[in-house]
């Protein structure tokens, strides 16, 4: 096996890009089972075989977001029923080695993808993906500000757009502003000519405004519930509040999004679907359409990403404990380095 290894890092860093040398083992952070971030440590790994329709790209950088640790600590074990080693991460930035002659894509593409397999993948050497979940990068944008986007971005963009229907001169108001998801949604909703409140704690005030909130809540002071105002959106990226809570400052015909996917909420999305305020717990879709969308903010300049800490791949276990024990803002990125 070492010398396996061996020769798999010596032909990795030869890799060309234009002339394809398949490789069979690869480095990946792996875990056996359930837990803490201890059980995260690093493997060596069959490199995924791409199918017709896919992408086979070299990953630069990674990052970690909450649901990371909440599959790894089995919250979720239900939805993954294929056993282990598992390979954590949804979010890639990195290099096409494959694809198919007629792709959209060749060799050497720069690209971000928010990976759809259910299982994750990301946080390895190579990771193998649809086409329709990626999207190439400009040479202007980093690898770890490309890496930070997917999962969040499109998380933020999905919840105001599609599910909140965001509009021009809307109120909307975002709790746990200051978090990747939050960050983002700031941003995109201001780019929809929306009012922005934003909710979080009270270091994060200049974080928000500058980002484009127009209002500033500290939460361990104020319940925006009681503050007798009212708001045709209300994004709860923290999943500190719920609907019956939000339902009394929501506007007539205003709609509350949650990521939070407990049971309670996701029954208040069946049933207030009729209702003039409605509640809905969304889960983000990859979508290469939207992650274009998010690239053509940045490029615009409206998009801003902020970057907590940055680890190596070998360090994925404090990278989780990072983001376990509450980032105050930005995202946590992983580089491949193993």
């Amino acid at each position: 096996m070492n010398m396996q290894t061996e020769q798999r890092k010596q032909t990795t860093r030869q890799y060309n890009f234009a002339t394809i040398k398949p490789l069979k083992l690869m480095h990946a952070v792996v875990f056996d089972n359930y837990g803490g971030a201890s059980v995260l440590r690093t493997g060596v790994v069959e490199v995924p075989r791409r199918l017709p329709g896919q992408l086979l790209i070299h990953v630069e950088a990674s990052s970690v977001n909450p649901i990371d640790y909440r599959l790894r600590r089995g919250e979720l074990k239900g939805l993954l029923l294929f056993g282990f080693p598992r390979v954590p991460g949804y979010d890639v930035a990195g290099q096409i080695v494959d694809c198919d002659p007629d792709a959209p894509f060749k060799p050497g593409d720069r690209v971000m993808a928010y990976l759809n397999h259910l299982r994750g993948g990301a946080c390895a050497e190579f990771v193998v993906c649809p086409i329709d979940v990626a999207a190439k990068i400009p040479d202007t944008m980093p690898m770890q500000e490309a890496a930070a986007i997917p999962l969040a971005g499109t998380t933020a963009l999905q919840s105001l757009r599609d599910h909140g229907q965001i509009a021009p001169g809307k109120r909307v108001l975002i709790n746990g502003a200051s978090g990747g998801v939050g960050a983002f949604a700031i941003q995109i909703a201001k780019r929809y000519e929306a009012h922005v409140t934003a909710i979080a704690s009270g270091s994060n005030e200049d974080f928000c405004i500058d980002l484009g909130a127009d209002r500033f809540y500290d939460y361990s002071e104020v319940d925006y519930t009681n503050l007798g105002e009212q708001w045709d959106l209300i994004f709860d990226v923290a999943g500190k509040s719920g609907y019956l809570d939000a339902r009394r400052v929501l506007s007539e015909g205003g709609r509350y999004v949650s990521t939070e996917p407990n049971a309670i909420e996701m029954f208040m999305t069946v049933v207030t679907w009729p209702l003039s305020k409605s509640g809905t717990v969304m889960l983000a879709k990859p979508s290469a359409a939207d992650l274009r969308e998010l690239i053509e903010l940045y490029e615009l300049g409206k998009l801003k990403v902020t970057i907590d800490s940055v680890f190596s791949m070998n360090q994925a276990a404090d990278a989780h404990r990072r983001v376990e024990a509450g980032v105050d803002h930005g995202k946590v990125v992983l580089v491949n380095r193993f």
